[in-house]
């Protein structure tokens, strides 16, 4: 989600984090990083439990590796009251991950922030971002993915999250899955080197590679 704020920001937009980090040097050195990019800290929490870190190994192919030290980390540790309700009703677009939704108590404070966009009608963008040593089962991973994807208008989506929701290894047969069950508004499905593709119900446009690892 920091990525995604980070980008808007040099689009010119106004963005805010909600989330939780440790009181130790590298939430701080977090904190300082939204400020930096002028993202706001409002809602940006503290715990004496130590902030996650997360080791990314990039492959020869282009793909990466993830490893967690995460048990707990304080990103889990936010809770459903330390939520600013106010920051997410004058937004216009609310997006999250399924990172907070995998233990709780953040698991609860997730729903809670979804719950009151819905209800303040604002835009949901929600990507799965998939990293399988975070979860305890894949079927759990599964239920709490199918949760995102049906309180979204907006889905980013990789080839291999879709394959991983719908069982299905051809990326289109899975979109036309998760566009038929869960109707969201637009799925944005990419591909790593091969780009990306934008779906709706009645239509898709192809972002050509070039433009999607340029970061457009």
């Amino acid at each position: 989600p920091c990525n995604v704020l980070a980008m808007l920001q040099k689009l010119g937009r106004k963005t805010a984090f909600i989330g939780k980090v440790g009181r130790d040097g590298f939430g701080f050195q977090l904190e300082k990083a939204l400020k930096e990019v002028s993202i706001a800290t409002d809602n940006l929490c503290f715990d004496d439990v130590r902030t996650t870190l997360a080791v990314v190994q990039k492959k020869s192919d282009g793909d990466r590796d993830f490893f967690f030290y995460r048990n707990p980390g304080a990103d889990i540790m936010l809770r459903p009251e330390e939520i600013q309700e106010n920051l997410i009703k004058m937004t216009k677009i609310f997006h999250y991950g399924s990172l907070s939704l995998t233990n709780e108590p953040v698991r609860t404070a997730t729903r809670k922030a979804v719950g009151i966009a819905e209800e303040a009608g604002v835009i949901i963008s929600f990507d799965p971002n998939l990293r399988k040593p975070l979860w305890k089962t894949d079927a759990l991973a599964r239920e709490q993915i199918e949760y995102g994807v049906r309180h979204c208008q907006v889905l980013k989506i990789s080839d291999d999250e879709i394959s991983f929701l719908t069982e299905e290894a051809d990326i289109e047969k899975g979109v036309k899955k998760i566009l038929k069950k869960y109707q969201p508004a637009l799925i944005c499905a990419t591909q790593g080197k091969n780009g990306s593709i934008a779906y709706s119900a009645n239509h898709f446009l192809i972002f050509d590679s070039f433009f999607y690892q340029r970061g457009y």
